[in-house]
């Protein structure tokens, strides 16, 4: 049975971890926590992920451990990093996770054989290059290899990829990648093969290019809003054309959560090293701006001043308890902190935290883990409850 590692067993490291060894690969996942790995070595691992620990339970052979070395040891024909990569103080992202796991691996000296490496997590294109050689020189060979996933549906899109991306250290590694990707996923995705270089770009830019569609829908929402026009319709229209499409073209919140406007902003800064202007990038995020604040003053001109508004969810996408530059979480605070009485209705884990952050700031009504949420846009927006419709009169008083 052919031999896999995972490094970095968080949500999307043990979600790939799962997926692999469903469909009969040998998987060992390392993380460097000690007590996440007891907890899925022993299957009692708790997590709002869909699926995980279902997922947990049936998986019979997979094993976790704590250290590099064993992972050296267990002769894996590929390695998978995927640990985290936050964003980076000046932009971009902060790949000491990263390094310490190759550190680590290369300190332990030359695989014994042929090893494929690939990083599974968002780097700043050009870091893969600039590993590349260390890497190979001790036997691994270091290939790029990103997933395009949603946090509250990830099992299920590693599954069912659109696509799958590979940055491949040369064609055996490229064969590697490609070769588990259709014995993992249960669709028939494309498959992108091309430079590490290449596929660092077009990560950030399938992303950019996202938030660019998001906040061009909710700029068209707010102007139609504002004329007293029907956002919904609109939009719907548009989006029937087939050259355009309704994905990602729904009126709601900002986009938020922990991946689109990071990597928005890497795209930028990496545009920038290299003299380019990439104007609609700027122009995205801008939208994305003022497009809240549109939502605070359109909020509190809907609302009478004694009356509770109500956010089923907070957190940046409905079933998640991710609050990562969540645009209902800001909404939510800035109309507080303008004097509104706000409801939040979310899971207890959620609650315990906004009360730390908040204290009084808002009221809070728990509701199960695991409740039917209304329904969300695309991408990192959910949808809030509406406000009532008033005239366009009434809105520009």
């Amino acid at each position: 049975m052919e031999r896999i590692a995972v490094v970095g067993i968080g949500r999307i490291g043990l979600c790939l971890a799962l997926n692999l060894e469903r469909a009969g690969y040998e998987v060992l996942g390392c993380d460097r926590n000690r007590e996440h790995v007891r907890r899925v070595a022993r299957r009692i691992l708790r997590t709002p992920e869909p699926g995980v620990e279902e997922a947990l339970g049936n998986a019979c052979a997979f094993r976790a451990c704590d250290a590099i070395a064993e992972v050296r040891d267990f002769g894996p024909a590929l390695i998978l990093v995927a640990v985290a990569t936050p964003e980076a103080e000046g932009g971009g992202y902060d790949p000491v996770e990263v390094d310490r796991v190759l550190g680590e691996l290369f300190a332990l000296g030359p695989a014994p054989r042929r090893t494929e490496l690939a990083l599974v997590c968002t780097t700043l294109p050009g870091y893969g290059d600039s590993r590349a050689l260390e890497a190979e020189a001790r036997g691994y060979f270091l290939s790029y290899n990103p997933g395009f996933v949603a946090q509250g549906s990830v099992i299920r899109d590693q599954l069912y990829p659109d696509g799958v991306l590979i940055g491949e250290a040369d064609a055996t590694a490229g064969d590697a990648l490609e070769r588990m990707h259709r014995r993992m996923c249960l669709n028939e995705p494309t498959v992108h093969r091309m430079s590490r270089l290449s596929a660092e770009i077009a990560k950030l830019a399938t992303n950019s290019f996202l938030t660019m569609k998001i906040a061009f829908a909710n700029a068209i929402g707010d102007l139609a809003t504002r004329v007293g026009g029907e956002p919904e319709r609109v939009l719907a229209a548009v989006g029937a054309d087939a050259r355009i499409g309704p994905q990602c073209l729904r009126y709601g919140f900002s986009y938020g959560g922990p991946c689109f406007p990071r990597d928005n902003r890497a795209l930028n800064l990496f545009a920038r090293r290299n003299d380019c202007e990439l104007l609609q990038a700027e122009a995205t995020d801008e939208m994305n701006r003022r497009h809240a604040a549109f939502q605070v003053g359109h909020y509190l001109r809907a609302h009478a001043e004694a009356e509770a508004i109500h956010f089923h969810s907070v957190t940046y996408k409905p079933g998640t308890e991710i609050l990562d530059e969540s645009a209902p979480l800001a909404l939510a605070v800035q109309l507080a902190r303008a004097g509104r009485r706000v409801v939040v209705h979310e899971s207890p884990a959620v609650l315990a935290r906004l009360r730390d952050e908040f204290g009084a700031l808002f009221e809070y009504h728990a509701r199960p883990a695991k409740a039917d949420l209304p329904a969300h846009g695309s991408g990192s927006r959910a949808r809030p409850v509406r406000p009532r419709r008033r005239s366009l009169k009434s809105l520009e008083k």
